[in-house]
């Protein structure tokens, strides 16, 4: 027999489940990162340019790579380039080996904001650390580490073999 589901059932639920902690988990990471960054001189940053800096290296990488690394289209990655280069953080260059591809690769100002969203997170982690503890925060990244590697859901991994490679 199917038990009726009442308001007050659902209630705990949808407030305690996985998705909505590790939502609630993910917006105070994303908003102490982001404050420290604007702090830093980059108040034009938003979350969304993660996109592009995540999967950007030092190096100059082309438009089509640097959208298979981060599972967007080539239109999407675009139009984040454009405001990218808008306000100062990368540059697009015509590739050598092929004239119609585009190199992407940060400059100054961006190579500043990789730093800095280095320095960051070490902040937020040292923040958590203070908050909950090394066992706490040990066990939650083994834990998430191990489910996104027994899950295969993420391309970190080998967009890192892939680059020792070239």
């Amino acid at each position: 027999m199917i038990k009726e589901v009442t308001s007050t059932d659902r209630k705990p639920h949808l407030s305690t489940n996985l998705g909505r902690l590790l939502l609630e988990f993910g917006r105070d990471y994303e908003r102490r990162v982001m404050g420290l960054l604007h702090e830093r001189d980059h108040p034009l940053i938003r979350p969304s340019h993660f996109t592009v800096f995540a999967n950007l290296s030092e190096g100059a990488v082309r438009v089509t790579e640097l959208a298979e690394r981060a599972h967007v289209t080539q239109q999407a990655m675009g139009k984040m380039l454009k405001e990218m280069e808008r306000i100062g953080y990368i540059v697009r260059d015509i590739d050598g080996s092929d004239r119609r591809a585009k190199k992407i690769r940060p400059t100054q100002r961006g190579l500043d904001l990789m730093r800095d969203s280095a320095e960051a997170v070490d902040e937020v982690r040292g923040f958590y650390l203070q908050q909950l503890g090394e066992d706490a925060i040990a066990g939650l990244e083994n834990s998430l580490a191990d489910c996104v590697s027994r899950m295969e859901l993420t391309s970190i991994s080998r967009w890192k073999e892939d680059s020792r490679v070239a």
